[in-house]
């Protein structure tokens, strides 16, 4: 389908930056719009509460200063672990964020109010029974989390997930997982999405919030370095191996499930925690090999996505 009326006129590409635990902060998102991506950061990124409401009253004048940027998203978790959520969502409604992506829940309340002033929700999805659930309540987006994505993701193929799910939705299709060159991005739209979506390739530019040695790790690691895994989180997500012998584990024992996980990092593992201490990153980490500013990053994406010859 067309992108939706709040994208149209404002992109450089077809594309959602997405929104990262511990990295993605207002300087990251703001340079992302400005270069003519969709930047998003999780509300629970805003330490405290009240840090949120500061955040969207900037995000909002910017947008008023810059009425031709890419609009900005805010990420909900709706997972029981947060308990944020219903203070996050009355500060998102206040503001009128012009875009919400929805993870791990249901997200009819959320859709209901965001889309009652005008707002859009995406909801991130791993497989077609949750993506039925999301379209049925009337989202406006689904975010398909294909195989080899960093953070939470999901085991199915992206030709699998992104056909199936266009059989039964009309709305707008952003798939992610190893996506980190325009080409990849091409490839998404051929394959039949209508935007893509990437996190890892930009945990390594200037203006992200991670740390030096995060973003030189990226630039280290290979595919052949992720270490799918249940153990930090309660749910499988993809970590550097080499983050995981940094903390002082071995990657062979952490392939299980543990008590205690939790989705945010919470109660740490010998005195280590998840996306802190152990470093996620998607299957497209090999295509990493410098630390850019988000301006360079996107030019040279759009330089090689318009190079492919479809």
């Amino acid at each position: 389908m067309p992108l939706p009326e709040l994208f149209r006129g404002r992109l450089t590409l077809p594309v959602i930056a997405s929104p990262m635990f511990l990295v993605s902060f207002p300087p990251l998102v703001a340079a992302i719009c400005r270069a003519g991506i969709v930047g998003a950061f999780p509300s629970i990124n805003a330490r405290p509460a009240a840090q949120l409401d500061e955040w969207l009253g900037q995000m909002n004048a910017m947008r008023a200063d810059t009425p031709e940027m890419a609009p900005y998203g805010v990420n909900l978790i709706l997972h029981k672990s947060n308990p944020r959520l219903v203070e996050d969502l009355d500060l998102i409604v206040k503001h009128q964020a012009p875009f919400v992506i929805t993870s791990v829940g249901n997200p009819a309340d959320v859709v209901k109010r965001v889309q009652a002033y005008g707002g859009m929700v995406f909801h991130d999805v791993i497989g077609i029974p949750h993506a039925r659930k999301a379209a049925a309540v009337g989202v406006d987006g689904l975010i398909l989390i294909a195989a080899g994505a960093g953070g939470h993701a999901g085991t199915l193929s992206p030709f699998a997930l992104v056909y199936e799910v266009r059989q039964f939705f009309a709305g707008t299709i952003v798939l992610g997982g190893a996506i980190s060159t325009g080409a990849h991005i091409k490839a998404a739209q051929v394959m039949g999405a209508d935007m893509a979506y990437m996190g890892t390739r930009f945990i390594a530019t200037q203006e992200s919030q991670a740390s030096e040695a995060y973003k030189n790790m990226l630039i280290e690691a290979t595919a052949g370095d992720l270490v799918y895994t249940p153990y930090f989180s309660g749910i499988p997500a993809n970590y550097m191996r080499q983050s995981i012998i940094a903390s002082g584990l071995e990657p062979n024992q952490v392939l299980g499930t543990r008590e205690g996980a939790s989705l945010m990092g919470g109660g740490g593992v010998e005195g280590h925690k998840a996306w802190k201490d152990i470093w996620s990153a998607g299957q497209g980490v090999g295509a990493i090999k410098d630390i850019p500013t988000v301006a360079d990053l996107v030019a040279r994406l759009k330089a090689e996505y318009d190079a492919v010859n479809i």
